[in-house]
């Protein structure tokens, strides 16, 4: 069981193959560790002290899961495991990975365990654990404690807590629509990767006045027409072709738990994630003049200029989500942006959300009377070699 738990816990979340490394038996000792971690780390709990002007936070942690085979499953013995640590459970069904972190501040949850494999193919799965008000749970931030208390685990359960069921979509999309707000109609091409979008998109998005949707790969199956990972450019042909097609102002495409997504413009060209910030940058700073914006390394330095040249502060962090969040946080930034898809809001808890990241650049477009392509043009002044990666032995 140590060498499964060694193959499973990376720097950021859970993740490994199904059913081996990562099976139910696994996934029950990581929900009995991660129990542990978030009830002994809430703010009050025996003199673990939060940030200035936390809530009191009850040892309630939220559940979800996303639409693979596997996760019905492993999420029921993740569930076993954090009730056996004491922990009550809010099981909010099967949802993206950003309605697991509105969920743990709406209800004011001391956390939360999305099980998920993002963008990986289907015979993966994983967790994606969150404390807190939705801080991430990294490598340096407790996963390596959870990992040590999975493997000290008691194989029978002892007291256990309660689990009830309940939905946040409706509050979930009052939230991502204020957002929203379009000057004029837009034709937007939606591939969601057989994932989590095609569930919020339907929900979220459809009927809303001058937005009209091509759907692409909708259907929720736990198989996937290409793999849910859209910084693969491969992985972006159907939806460049149905821009093309259909004469639309742009295509978006959402990974596997849609939590990241790319875009592409009226020409079906891909536009950088880093164009893309440094668009919604002075978006934001228009109403947060001398804000924060935080962007990772790999950026162009036009990201940079125009954080600066719009009356905003730039800050550069290094690549990954604990680390994004977290700078932004300390920060009070408004916005972030990493070059993998990811966009981070302070208005949505410091997290990242493909669907609240969509809604603001159809905001920002429908304020042009300018094609995409050419609103983008002016940020298109260095150089960009796009990732490079070498094997080694």
């Amino acid at each position: 069981m140590p060498d499964d738990l060694d193959k499973v816990f990376k720097a950021y979340d859970v993740r490994g193959v199904y059913p081996s490394p990562l099976n139910e038996e696994v996934a029950r000792r990581i929900g009995a560790g991660a129990g542990q971690f978030l009830l002994s780390h809430r703010p009050g709990a025996h003199g673990a002290a939060g940030a200035a002007g936390d809530r009191p936070v009850p040892g309630q942690i939220v559940v979800g899961r996303d639409m693979r085979l596997s996760s019905p499953a492993l999420l029921a013995a993740l569930v076993d495991g954090l009730t056996t640590a004491g922990a009550d459970c809010i099981d909010i069904g099967m949802i993206d990975t950003p309605q697991i972190y509105f969920a743990i501040n709406y209800l004011n949850a001391c956390g939360g365990v999305q099980t998920t494999a993002s963008h990986n193919p289907a015979q993966y799965n994983g967790f994606k654990i969150s404390g807190e008000r939705a801080r991430p749970v990294g490598e340096e931030t407790g996963l390596r404690e959870i990992k040590t208390l999975a493997a000290q685990t008691p194989a029978a359960a002892t007291a256990k807590g309660a689990v009830e069921r309940q939905s946040v979509a409706a509050a979930y999309k009052t939230h991502v629509l204020q957002f929203l707000k379009l000057n004029k109609p837009l034709k937007v091409a939606v591939d969601a990767s057989n994932g989590m979008a095609g569930q919020f998109i339907p929900n979220i998005f459809q009927g809303v006045k001058n937005l009209e949707i091509i759907p692409l790969n909708m259907a929720i199956t736990g198989a996937f027409k290409h793999e849910p990972n859209p910084l693969v450019d491969a992985n972006l042909q159907e939806l460049q072709e149905a821009v093309i097609s259909h004469g639309a102002d742009l295509g978006v495409c959402f990974d596997g738990d849609a939590d990241r997504c790319i875009f592409v413009d009226e020409q079906a060209r891909i536009v950088r994630c880093d164009i893309v910030t440094a668009l919604l940058a002075r978006h934001f700073l228009k109403n947060n003049p001398g804000d924060a914006i935080v962007y990772d390394l790999r950026s162009s330095r036009v990201v940079k200029e125009e954080i600066e040249n719009a009356g905003g502060v730039p800050r550069r962090q290094r690549v990954g989500h604990s680390f994004m969040k977290k700078t932004l946080a300390e920060s009070r930034g408004v916005f972030g942006g990493e070059l993998s898809g990811h966009f981070y809001f302070r208005d949505n808890f410091n997290c990242d959300s493909g669907a609240i990241a969509f809604s603001c650049l159809l905001s920002v477009l429908s304020g042009y009377d300018l094609p995409m392509s050419q609103v983008l043009r002016p940020l298109l002044r260095w150089h960009d070699s796009g990732e490079i990666n070498y094997e080694v032995a």
